[in-house]
């Protein structure tokens, strides 16, 4: 399969999106820790792994697509 033009836009999209969705988490985890909300350390752990490791999929998802995007066609 060639990547194209339209794709590019679709993975900045996906990119976009996964950085709104998981900062948002972020912010409200936070909020949650900050307030005492009472969670077993692992709960806070393993969500920050996943905020941290879908943030890295998002920066390689938005890399690729702004390469496609500025590949001329």
């Amino acid at each position: 399969m060639r990547l194209e033009r339209k794709h590019g836009w679709l993975l900045v999209g996906v990119a976009v999106w996964n950085f709104v969705i998981w900062l948002t988490f972020a912010k409200n985890l936070y909020q949650a820790h900050s307030s005492g909300e009472d969670r077993p350390a692992g709960y806070w752990v393993a969500h920050s792994v996943l905020i941290v490791a879908d943030l890295a999929i998002g920066v390689v998802l938005g890399r690729l697509g702004l390469k496609l995007l500025r590949t001329p066609q």
